[in-house]
């Protein structure tokens, strides 16, 4: 199935039951526009998220984390979340949820032996894995995918053999993100791996922090919190996975976006300072230097 825009769940009519029953009997695509969505509890099957301008904000297990362009969140079967957008600029929506058939057979097909997919090529009874709920990247492989799906889907229109294929494709590379997180929590210093699992997805609590709230001045301690790990073991832990220390991270996602503001807007120095979360332009430009090797004017001009 496939909606170009988001449902009303305030309407007095919105008929909630019958909504939520589509996600267990189809594939289901959103590629919405709008400036207002808003849902506080939606149990929903595996689906992907993302944004392709603007941002939406999700609460996940006490989280609040915010999708923004280039990133991309995936939410696991049964997983009970809120959503929201209210910015008052128009926000593109993309969203893929898959019936739990169809991810489970491509699970089927993708994990085991070609041997083993012709023997028995109608057993989905392998369940989709337990993927970390965190904020990835879209790489250009990503990319060129949902590029393809967007451009049939606005150019060509819906057909449902036609999504599958794509979304077919798609949950492939979601594995193996899926793939590359395990690797990933490898790095933890633990001895167990349950032990090394669990410290990363807490150290992905943090990480998402970093990203939804990168403008604020974010205190060590209350990520430590909202982790649940202690100072010394979130800086210690975070190191040996992400190969860099919590605040490092901060300055590297602040000046990543003041990089796209200064390319894609005209916006004064000032505030693109402010917009990223520095402190003042001398320290902005201080670090933007250093991690550039150019002043903020001039990285703009090139």
């Amino acid at each position: 199935m496939y909606f170009t825009s988001l449902p009303d769940h305030t309407k007095p009519d919105f008929d909630e039951e019958l909504h939520f029953s589509l996600f267990k009997k189809h594939n289901i695509i959103f590629n919405a526009e709008s400036s207002y969505s808003s849902c506080d509890r939606h149990v929903g099957c595996l689906s992907f998220k993302t944004i392709l301008s603007g941002e939406e904000w999700y609460g996940i297990n006490r989280q609040e984390l915010a999708i923004r362009p280039g990133q991309f969140l995936i939410l696991n079967n049964e997983q009970e979340y809120s959503c929201h957008m209210d910015t008052g600029e128009k926000v593109k929506n993309l969203s893929v949820f898959f019936k739990q058939e169809f991810a489970a057979a491509v699970f089927h097909d993708t994990i085991n032996k070609e041997e083993s997919v012709l023997d028995a090529p109608f057993d989905h009874l392998h369940q989709a894995p337990e993927f970390f709920q965190t904020l990835q990247n879209i790489t250009p492989e990503l990319q060129q995918q949902l590029n393809l799906l967007l451009y049939k889907l606005n150019n060509q229109g819906y057909h449902s053999s036609m999504a599958d294929e794509q979304l077919f494709f798609l949950l492939r590379y979601l594995l193996q993100t899926h793939q590359s997180d395990t690797k990933r929590a490898q790095q933890v210093n633990a001895i167990k791996r349950s032990t090394k699992m669990e410290v990363y997805k807490r150290l992905c609590i943090a990480k998402d922090i970093l990203h939804s709230s990168y403008i604020d001045d974010i205190d060590l301690n209350v990520m430590s919190k909202l982790s649940c790990l202690s100072v010394p073991q979130l800086v210690r832990q975070f190191k040996s996975v992400f190969n860099t220390t919590p605040y490092q991270y901060l300055i590297n996602i602040r000046l990543q976006r003041a990089a796209e503001l200064l390319k894609s807007t005209t916006k004064p120095i000032h505030e693109v300072t402010w917009l990223c979360g520095f402190e003042n332009v001398s320290a902005f430009s201080r670090a933007f230097k250093t991690a550039y090797g150019t002043p903020p004017t001039s990285y703009r001009n090139c």
